[in-house]
């Protein structure tokens, strides 16, 4: 398989810093990952064979086959490549092979990456795949269940059939394209939201999201189709009103993961691990999953950005106050909630004009709330002596722009209140951490 690095041009990395980005720049983000996940792939085959993994030869193997794929299915490889759970595997599986703790994470599992490739570009071929609770997951395809009693491995043949391909595993044999559910055999689901735009609602991959015990499990139908009326309403709003952040949405979130919600409100983020993906709780409406798009664009972009450009000097064990955590933060998680948060307030900037009665006023206070909580802690950031020079450099410019966004006229009573709210979340704050 092809690798190599890729760089960020200073364009992109003053565009990211002002706030905003676009299409051109969230591609060169996206390539950067895509580098980064070919060299992991590579790495778990190397640090396997060093590590004597007893599944070091098929993860050999299975790499073998991926190089003569992608002679023939470049952009499947591609397409499979940028699949958030894909990096997510091969990052903790590397990460596991170098601690020595690789119970679970098992680099055979590069064998249903060739799977999935033969799959989509129809080619025949036969991969032996390690089985994890009688079950062989096909990242962004779906989910295969054996009968109980699987063995450990077993030989997984892929046959184009038709308009399709059939998988034959270890005396299952199952149609898995075109796309539905069968007997012993789960598809991943989601849907095109325009031409160009599909999404994929992962709620069967095991490394679809890092922290245990938060996922969902697989939706059952009215809640996939409330997930997908609230995307589409949140779609209109984002086209309508905030077409930069639509531009990057489009063209950096490719998976929706279902996450557990907490006891009040809701619940996202967004992993380093599975870049692309965003995980929430049941979105409530449309507007509210808006307003968490633009949210979670700048956690992804700012996190891609920081992979190929540190902003941050190591970790020193000062920790400081964010205006939208109860806990305190260390630097770099101080810049990922500030940068967030910039995106909020341009949010609610464009958005609090197209707001009627209680929801304008609503729109008005979360924009004077999370501006004023931003520019406070881009203050904090360049005091703090824990940025390098070009953090000083994209703290500074996003500084400016919310000076910009400081400049949108709010009411006395929305400011108010914004101030309100700002106060009572510092006591509680301090009442919690000192």
């Amino acid at each position: 398989m092809r690798h190599g690095s890729q760089q960020v041009s200073d364009k992109t990395f003053l565009t990211l810093a002002a706030g905003e980005g676009g299409a051109g720049a969230v591609a060169e983000l996206r390539a950067a990952q895509r580098a980064r996940n070919r060299v992991l792939v590579r790495a778990v085959v190397g640090e396997a064979r060093s590590a004597g993994h007893p599944g070091a030869d098929l993860a050999m193997r299975a790499y073998g086959l991926l190089a003569e794929l992608e002679g023939q299915a470049d952009e499947e490889v591609e397409r499979l490549l940028r699949y958030p759970a894909v990096g997510a595997w091969a990052w903790r599986t590397y990460r596991s092979l170098r601690s020595g703790d690789d119970s679970r994470d098992d680099p055979a599992q590069l064998g249903a990456l060739a799977v999935v490739v033969a799959v989509r570009a129809r080619v025949r071929c036969r991969v032996r795949l390690p089985v994890r609770d009688s079950t062989i997951m096909l990242p962004s395809l779906g989910r295969l269940t054996l009968p109980t009693g699987a063995p450990a491995t077993v030989d997984v043949e892929v046959r184009p059939d038709g308009d399709g391909a059939e998988l034959d595993a270890g005396g299952l044999t199952v149609r898995v394209a075109p796309p539905g559910d069968r007997p012993g055999w789960q598809a991943l689901r989601g849907w095109s939201v325009i031409p160009g735009f599909d999404l994929v609602v992962d709620d069967l991959d095991p490394y679809r999201w890092p922290v245990e015990g938060v996922a969902e499990p697989r939706l059952g139908r009215e809640r996939l189709r409330a997930w997908r009326a609230h995307l589409d309403d949140a779609w209109r709003v984002l086209t309508a009103h905030h077409r930069h952040v639509a531009e990057e949405v489009s063209s950096t979130v490719s998976v929706l993961t279902p996450v557990k919600a907490p006891d009040r409100g809701q619940n996202s983020a967004s992993t380093r691990e599975a870049f692309g993906t965003v995980a929430m709780s049941d979105p409530w409406h449309g507007l509210g999953l808006a307003a968490t798009l633009a949210h979670e664009i700048q956690h992804a972009k700012l996190t891609a950005l920081t992979d190929v450009i540190p902003l941050t000097l190591p970790d020193d064990g000062r920790r400081y106050y964010a205006p939208w955590r109860d806990d305190p933060r260390p630097a770099y998680g101080l810049l990922q909630g500030s940068y967030a948060y910039l995106g909020v307030a341009e949010f609610w900037r464009r958005q609090h004009r197209f707001e009627r009665d209680a929801e304008a006023f609503r729109a008005r206070v979360e924009l004077a709330r999370w501006r004023r909580g931003a520019y406070q802690v881009t203050g904090t950031l360049l005091a703090s002596g824990s940025l390098n020079e070009r953090g000083e450099e994209f703290v500074a410019c996003m500084r400016r722009t919310l000076e910009e966004c400081a400049a949108e006229p709010v009411d006395d009573l929305a400011e108010a209140q914004a101030l309100r709210e700002a106060e009572r979340h510092l006591d509680a704050w301090r009442r919690r951490n000192t």
